[in-house]
């Protein structure tokens, strides 16, 4: 079956999804995000594009942005394939990190815009990783209220006033209003454990670095390993999966 052929946006805004392949862990630590950060300023030169946006969760990234010379699908291929490169040496692994396809919605008026992008830095406290947004260190929120390096503050927080000062009060209590912000694309998924303590559990269970290392092993010390892992309380099969990169058949069957 053909691909449908992506919606063109008017305004050129669009809020996009980059998950991990089978919903994996894509950052494992703070040097893996950094170096996206990285690779977002890299190519935002590059490419010409605009950040409004961006929130890096463990297994997905949502971003916010504005395409200008390059098509949204060059960009997030030059974004992918620079990130996954060095990822792959890092890990000395090979392959796929990124699901085939990002997905992505436009984003075409200031209402829409504005509830993306609360919709965005509220991610980690629907995830229940965190209390408060400013306490999530790896998404726009505090680049808007404390100085910004990647985003483009001002088209946002001119929506809001042309007093800076101003702006940016009301842009906190917008981002801090509790209501429940529906986007087209949503992966939010709820899991007893949170995926941040089950990665946690699973380096300590298997006696890792990174919970992706199972991949790499024999298949007999590998099995052994994901029995031992699948016993801990609160984890699910799906979540085991997303967090290793192993399938859920072969965990099943371990």
């Amino acid at each position: 079956m053909a691909r449908q052929t992506r919606r063109k946006s008017e305004s050129g805004i669009y809020h996009v999804i980059l998950r991990g392949i089978n919903k994996q862990v894509i950052f494992e630590d703070d040097e893996d995000r950094s170096n996206f950060l990285e690779c977002l300023q890299h190519y935002k030169k590059s490419c010409q594009f605009k950040i409004y946006g961006y929130c890096l969760m463990d297994n997905h990234i949502h971003l916010l942005l504005k395409e200008s010379e390059h098509d949204l699908s060059i960009i997030m291929k030059r974004i992918g394939i620079r990130y996954v490169s060095w990822y792959n040496r890092k890990y000395n692994r090979c392959g796929h990190l990124f699901q085939d396809r990002f997905k992505s919605e436009i984003v075409e008026d200031d209402g829409y815009l504005l509830g993306v992008l609360r919709y965005i830095h509220q991610n980690p406290l629907r995830a229940g990783l965190v209390q408060s947004l400013d306490s999530f260190k790896v998404s726009s929120y505090t680049e808007y209220i404390h100085g910004e390096q990647i985003v483009e503050a001002d088209f946002i927080l001119d929506i809001f006033s042309t007093d800076k000062s101003e702006a940016v009060r009301s842009f906190k209590q917008f981002m801090n209003e509790k209501v429940k912000d529906i986007c087209f694309l949503d992966y939010y998924e709820k899991t007893i454990v949170t995926d941040d303590a089950a990665i946690v559990l699973i380096r300590q269970y298997a006696d890792v670095k990174s919970a992706s290392e199972l991949q790499a092993m024999e298949k007999r010390e590998r099995d052994e390993l994901l029995r031992k892992i699948k016993l801990i309380k609160g984890l699910s099969t799906r979540q085991i999966a997303r967090l290793t990169g192993i399938s859920q058949s072969v965990i099943a069957r371990a």
